[in-house]
């Protein structure tokens, strides 16, 4: 099943690794995890592009991370949906 995370953007359940809330991306921690994946080319350009309010959480995916201007409760409640669907 997928999930919409916002700006014409979904991800499928499976890949969904954790999903970060705003707060917990200013963490010491969460930011050098970033970077990290940042170097590694894990986050895609255009999301660096994107204006830094619009950015509500952050969703680590299989194989790239992806911010939404969805909040991470938001997202959770449409994780849980998808999975009460099955």
């Amino acid at each position: 099943m997928f999930i919409h995370i916002g700006s014409d953007q979904v991800v499928l359940t499976k890949d969904v690794i954790m999903i970060l809330d705003k707060s917990a991306l200013g963490a010491k921690a969460t930011l050098e995890f970033v970077q990290i994946a940042k170097e590694e080319g894990f986050v895609s350009d255009d999301e660096m592009g994107q204006n830094p309010k619009d950015k509500k959480s952050a969703i680590v995916l299989d194989k790239r991370i992806v911010y939404s201007p969805i909040s991470s409760v938001t997202l959770l409640k449409r994780a849980n949906f998808v999975k009460n669907l099955k």
